[in-house]
Order: C-alpha cells, then structure tokens, then sequence
C-alpha cells in the first residue's frame, strides 16, 4: 500500500461517523439504508462518506438482486496493522534499551530532606 493509499485510509477513518460504520460493517454487511438508520443525516451525506470510505478501499459495493450491500474489506486492515507494527517493534526495542541502561545504573536512593526543612 502506498504512503498516499495508506494516508487515505487514515484520513477516511479520522471521522467518526466513518469509524463507526466501519465498526458496524465489521459485523456484517449493510445496505445504504440500514447504515443511515442511526444517524440523523440525509442519505446523500451517508453516501458521500461511504465514497470516502470506497476510495480509500475500506468499503465495496456489490449487487445482490434489488440490494446493493456496503461491503468491509478486511485486507486493508491487514495492510494499516503491517504498518503500525513497524513502529510499536521500534517503540518496544527503544524500551528494552532503556530498560537495560537503567538496569545497569548503580541503584540509589535519595535522602529526604530533613524534617521541617523547607523543600
């Protein structure tokens, strides 16, 4: 996925409102309508976000008869979970290296200052 792909996705899912019909698309798929359903929105608008949600490849649409379901497409997910990972092994490593240099620190402990010296 490329840096400009990823940064769409991202960006797709920087909204709540996208967020959570990615949430409810993660139990199953749901037409135009029964997205709507919660919201106290037009179904233009829920159709704009689902475009944004399409183009950054989150979301497809299908054909099934007279219904036309929002599908979630999971890869993408896998895709944005690579990428994190990177950063949080960076993240642990860069601990791990803390966590030996302060091992390694003669231990101490600093004296309190005298009762009823000012601090």
């Amino acid at each position: 996925m490329a840096a400009d792909a990823l940064s769409r996705v991202f960006s797709a899912l920087a909204d709540p409102t996208r967020r959570d019909m990615v949430a409810r698309l993660a139990v199953g798929d749901a037409t135009v309508n029964e997205l709507a359903a919660p919201y106290d929105v037009s179904l233009q608008a829920v159709s704009k976000h689902l475009k944004v949600l399409e183009d950054a490849g989150l979301v497809s649409r299908s054909r099934d008869a007279q219904r036309r379901p929002v599908h979630l497409e999971a890869q993408v997910f896998d895709l944005m979970t690579k990428w994190i990972e990177r950063y949080r092994q960076q993240a642990e490593e860069r601990y791990r290296r803390l966590d030996d240099v302060l091992a390694a620190m003669p231990d101490f402990a600093p004296t309190p200052p005298p009762k009823g010296s000012p601090s």
